[in-house]
């Protein structure tokens, strides 16, 4: 019997393999031909403008530039629409994107001090300050930086969306046993008690514009380096994201 539910186990993961292989490999496909229409509409609209931009002041030209100016706005959307499709599909290729760590010895202290030296701008533009806190020694861990920067990005971008009046973004570092902390923390809106099991499954948002793969991402990649990342939130008060990577030894 024990046989029989490891062969089922192993029958699974091969299926699960081959769904991610052409899941990727349609997404490839549908990015193609977007990246198509995008151009070619990019020189319609160049066109339509040089079009609407004649100087001619007859009563025909005038109707037909103002066709044309409505066309330019449609045209305008679809552009904001096919951008969005890229970006859905971008998302999904990172979710699914089972790129080997590069690991390396790492201080964390540093590579989130470097975080909020390239985020400040963005979240001072927003009306959003940030506090930092960090462990008076380093906390040596083997990861892949690169990957991490983009845990920690994503973080601070979640964070700063739910304080759309500004408010303070909070980045903590210390060490509990052979465990580096991060923690990142908002005084935003909060996140509702029913929502909070959930944010981490793939397409679920708690934004209206959310995309939902930005935190399973998160997750993945912190799974992937032997860590943990969880969540509390209070509505109305806040919420703190707290990730743990086990330090080098």
């Amino acid at each position: 019997m024990p046989d029989k539910i490891q062969k089922s186990k192993r029958d699974n993961l091969e299926q699960l393999e081959v769904l991610s292989k052409l899941t990727g490999q349609l997404a490839h496909e549908i990015k193609n031909p977007l990246s198509t229409i995008k151009v070619n509409l990019k020189l319609i609209s160049e066109d339509l403008s040089d079009l609407s931009s004649t100087e001619s002041v007859s009563a025909n030209q005038t109707t037909a530039s103002h066709r044309f100016t409505r066309a330019i706005r449609k045209i305008a959307i679809i552009q904001k629409e096919t951008d969005r499709l890229e970006q859905i599909l971008d998302s999904f290729l990172r979710y699914l994107d089972r790129e080997e760590l590069r690991l390396a010895s790492v201080d964390v202290n540093e590579l989130i001090s470097d975080m909020i030296d390239f985020y400040t701008p963005q979240a001072y533009s927003s009306s959003v300050t940030i506090r930092q806190s960090l462990y008076d020694k380093s906390l040596i861990c083997r990861l892949d930086a690169d990957m991490l920067k983009q845990v920690i990005l994503n973080l601070f971008i979640n964070a700063q969306q739910a304080m759309s009046e500004g408010g303070e973004l909070i980045v903590r570092t210390s060490r509990e046993g052979n465990n580096a902390v991060i923690q990142i923390s908002d005084t935003g809106c909060g996140i509702a008690p029913e929502k909070l099991p959930h944010i981490f499954d793939a397409y679920f948002s708690s934004r209206p514009h959310g995309r939902g793969l930005g935190l399973p991402t998160a997750k993945k990649i912190i799974d992937s380096h032997g860590g943990t990342i969880g969540v509390d939130s209070v509505p109305g008060k806040g919420t703190s994201f707290t990730v743990k990577l086990p330090m080098k030894v």
